[in-house]
């Protein structure tokens, strides 16, 4: 690749530098920046996680979103996605 150079110059993520190294479109489907990609909130789960928010936001001494973690019904989501929707909320 003759161009390859001017791609040195810039920042990459985990993907870029694979396709760099292992050939460009080399991941298969469900692999990289896809696979990692959160699932979208569902207009009920931001519901229920705004109700669960009004719930326990008042305990002392308890890790708010460990309680929220342990009380989302559904898909396992992770610590940072629920930070994440929170402030979005």
């Amino acid at each position: 690749n003759k161009k390859a150079f001017v791609e040195l110059l810039f920042w990459k993520n985990p993907t870029a530098i694979r396709e760099m190294t292992e050939g460009y479109s080399s991941l298969r489907e469900g692999e990289g920046a896809a696979r990692s990609r959160a699932p979208a909130w569902t207009p009920q789960e931001e519901q229920e996680l705004r109700e669960l928010y009004w719930k326990y936001k008042e305990v002392e001494g308890e890790d708010i979103i460990a309680t929220l973690l342990a009380h989302l019904p559904g898909r396992g989501r992770t610590r940072k996605q629920v930070v994440k929707q929170l402030v979005r909320l």
